[in-house]
């Protein structure tokens, strides 16, 4: 190739690059931006804002915490829904904790995600004012760690213990708990767990109790969002929370109640998912309607 078809060649692609680049890097961007500033489309595009007063509160997309400036929930206000997104709701860093169902022996100072269950059910039990009983899960013990054992002895062919020679609670650990959650577990006696012991060499072994199959706390109250964002709960967990915020706000349960079904958004186009409720949203309907007068 001579150098005058290189220079023409070079010359069309360096033509093409301009362009394409007012085009997709400037035109398009611009068009986008334009129509999102259509009536009925700009509140979304700028991120679904709520504001009061004229002062951006947050998005009704987006989660939040209702906590006071050292981390306590505050009772006149709805709770959100855990988060994993950094320090809570952190748009800058959404995700969950990526644990999953296998997730039942708790490591050093990293509980299990059944342990992190157990433990917010008995703390929205406390919340709310309820008895420990309200707040019992299957395969949870009662002072809100897993309930799993590590069975150590001979195995048969299938990779079953089947004559146990030692057994341990293995999420109780000494230094906190003297007496399991089992005494004995097929005639052996049940020992706590010692501080950076291994029992991975036993069969681990999670043990139901009785816990009701359907807890009076929810799971959204124990679990988080895949994004860590959620801004809704459901009416199950709106409904537990129903009496704190009245006692907190000196209302009767029936005025709070009115306002949940109020604020409550019912199945996407009739059957997807299930009735939620905008906690953020609610909470603001609460201030606007019955302001809270604490103490």
């Amino acid at each position: 190739m001579n150098i005058g078809n290189l220079i023409r060649v070079h010359s069309a692609a360096l033509r093409a690059l301009l362009v394409l680049t007012v085009i997709t890097g400037l035109a398009y961007p611009v068009l986008v931006w334009a129509i999102a500033q259509l009536p009925g489309l700009k509140d979304n595009a700028d991120g679904s804002l709520v504001t009061v007063n004229g002062k951006v509160v947050g998005s009704s997309l987006i989660g939040q915490l209702f906590t006071d400036a050292k981390g306590n929930a505050l009772p006149q206000y709805f709770q959100s829904r855990p988060s994993n997104a950094g320090t809570g709701y952190d748009p800058m860093a959404s995700g969950a904790g990526n644990l999953g169902p296998e997730s039942i022996v708790d490591a050093p100072n990293k509980p299990s995600l059944l342990t992190q269950v157990c433990t917010r059910s008995y703390a929205v039990a406390d919340a709310e004012g309820l008895d420990h009983a309200a707040g019992a899960r299957p395969f949870c013990t009662a002072d809100g760690v897993g309930a799993v054992l590590s069975v150590i002895g001979p195995r048969d062919a299938t990779g079953n213990v089947s004559h146990p020679t030692k057994v341990v609670s293995v999420n109780q650990p000494c230094a906190t708990t003297k007496v399991p959650f089992l005494a004995t577990y097929e005639g052996v006696r049940v020992e706590c767990a010692t501080d950076g012991a291994d029992y991975t060499a036993g069969q681990i072994v999670a043990i139901r109790g009785a816990a009701p199959a359907d807890p009076q706390v929810p799971a959204d109250a124990v679990t988080a969002s895949g994004s860590g964002l959620d801004p809704d709960i459901s009416t199950d967990y709106a409904d537990l929370q129903v009496d704190r915020v009245a006692k907190a706000r000196h209302l009767s349960a029936d005025q709070v109640r009115a306002l949940v079904r109020d604020n409550t958004t019912s199945r996407a186009l009739g059957f997807m998912g299930e009735p939620r409720v905008n906690v953020l949203q609610l909470n603001l309907a609460l201030d606007q309607k019955y302001p809270a007068r604490i103490g």
